[in-house]
């Protein structure tokens, strides 16, 4: 039984909703950690090599881009520069930067008129289109001591003296720890490790280990084992799961962390058996969009180069699939956002290397992944292989000319002649144990006989079964909309025969 309203709804929170809001993990995290002095800050975000360069660049208008764990520091930072800049020097600190915070925020620094862009702490560094950057990885302190014995120990694994200088091994480090990789290295060395690499950073995110390089080739990368300093994202880990012979985690403690060193370092020996779990649950993902008719483009990022070509790439393969795409941007990533399109049966993330994951997404009610898995969907079932690589970002996009015309799904489909029937050939869905159907995106649907000029379908009943179309023209999103929402919009409910009363009214008689 319903209840008459006598007022209107809420449709907002209360003024002061966001005050009694607990502050988000980064913020508070932020909040804990212990202040740190005046030099070091100056050795932790090098503003004196930052001032040296913005005077060389001869920039006056900078843009500083913290992410939300550094963000507590920022106004020191800003401090600390002012004094190293001349009064002249304008200083803007970004703000919502916590999504693809590894990307450089162009457009945020376009709307202060940004000369150049400071981006501070882990960085993809991808190519940008607009301005320059001038990156701070903010080194950090670490108990060479500590990680030392975990490497050492890690090392061994019950080798004698005599096969230490057999032992084949990589070390890196985030960005954050990168610096105190050689003097590890050189003391590994010292121990008899001879066969241990360090990695030097370089600006190459398609490297085989991306932005670093390596003093070995490539025929004898696959057989040595990585060592991680850090707490690595997952879509490295998914990138080099296939390259070396294993992978070892040492999760260090974070930044500013007060807790003990020695008692936080953990060697991580495991982490190449829940990357193959992840690598089995993303190929689930990918069966999923094979059978998809719709698919979602959403560009998270406006900043990492040739994003245009990129999307305009992604468009062509799924149309050259026989699908129908669409174009999205909705900014930070949610469940609830992605959900309000109901027509998307899966979608692909467009953007670096790193943040084209979409991690924990195991909330979103459609499949999101990255252009390399669209890829391998997109592939004809007899052709459709995976060895284990992987890539998140849209660096390695081969182009339509790499691909022959065989690999597409719908490629024989593209060739037959246009009054075929409207409807693909059912694909079987291995999650659900299915067949699945879909009409072909802006094909003309098939005439049963000859068109004249005069005729009009305007006015004509769709027979049971029929795909709608628009002009003609067979539309996944009008058959979504007539035969899969249950909403159409104001209105859409409204009976004019309900809602009219028939009234019988005598006629006056005629004098």
């Amino acid at each position: 039984m319903t209840v008459p309203l006598t007022a209107p709804p809420q449709l907002s929170t209360p003024d002061d909703g966001a005050l009694r809001q607990q502050p988000p993990a980064p913020a508070a995290a932020t909040a804990s950690r212990p202040r740190a002095s005046s030099e070091t800050l100056r050795t932790t975000y090098e503003t004196a090599r930052t001032a040296a360069e913005i005077h060389t660049g001869g920039w006056t208008c900078v843009a500083l881009q913290f992410p939300d764990d550094m963000l507590g520091d920022a106004p020191r930072v800003v401090d600390l520069l002012r004094r190293e800049l001349p009064p002249s020097a304008r200083i803007h600190v970004l703000a919502d930067t916590s999504y693809s915070a590894c990307c450089v925020d162009e457009v945020a620094a376009e709307h202060v008129d940004a000369d150049v862009v400071v981006h501070y702490g882990r960085a993809c560094l991808s190519p940008t289109t607009r301005l320059p950057v001038i990156y701070v990885y903010t080194s950090h302190p670490l108990d060479h001591e500590a990680v030392f014995r975990k490497l050492e120990r890690a090392l061994d694994g019950g080798r004698g003296d005599q096969d230490k200088a057999t032992v084949k091994a990589i070390v890196m480090a985030d960005l954050m720890f990168q610096d105190h990789v050689d003097g590890l290295v050189r003391r590994l060395h010292a121990a008899g490790y001879d066969g241990v690499v360090a990695t030097q950073v370089v600006r190459d995110p398609v490297a085989v280990i991306p932005n670093r390089k390596l003093p070995l080739r490539d025929d004898e990368k696959a057989a040595y084992s990585l060592f991680h300093l850090g707490d690595p994202p997952q879509s490295l880990l998914l990138a080099l799961h296939s390259r070396f012979a294993s992978l070892h985690v040492l999760a260090t403690p974070a930044p500013g962390s007060a807790s003990p060193p020695s008692r936080s370092i953990v060697v991580d020996n495991d982490a190449a058996a829940r990357t193959a779990g992840l690598l089995r649950r993303r190929y689930a993902r990918v069966l999923t969009l094979a059978s998809a008719g719709v698919i979602g483009i959403l560009v998270n990022t406006l900043s990492v180069g040739n994003y245009l070509s990129s999307l305009d790439l992604l468009r062509r393969k799924i149309a050259k699939a026989g699908k129908k795409s669409y174009t999205v941007v909705v900014g930070k990533l949610n469940p609830a956002k992605l959900a309000n399109f109901a027509e998307i049966d899966g979608w692909v993330a467009v953007g670096c290397w790193e943040s084209g994951l979409v991690e924990d997404d195991a909330a979103y009610w459609r499949p999101v992944v990255t252009p390399f898995e669209l890829e391998v969907a997109l592939t004809r079932e007899d052709r459709r292989t995976w060895g284990g690589e992987w890539w998140g970002g849209i660096e390695k996009l081969r182009p339509l000319d790499d691909e022959g015309d065989d690999d597409s799904a719908a490629s024989d489909d593209n060739k037959t002649e246009t009054d075929e029937e409207e409807s693909l050939p059912p694909e079987f869905d291995l999650r659900t144990g299915r067949l699945v159907s879909h009409s072909r995106p802006m094909r003309q649907g098939r005439r049963s006989g000859p068109h004249r000029a005069g005729d009009s379908t305007a006015v004509a009943m769709r027979c049971a079964g029929q795909i709608a179309s628009i002009g003609g023209v067979a539309s996944p999103g009008a058959e979504f909309l007539r035969a899969g929402r249950t909403w159409q919009g104001l209105g859409s409910d409204f009976d004019p025969e309900a809602s009219t009363a028939l009234v019988e009214v005598p006629l006056a008689p005629k004098n």
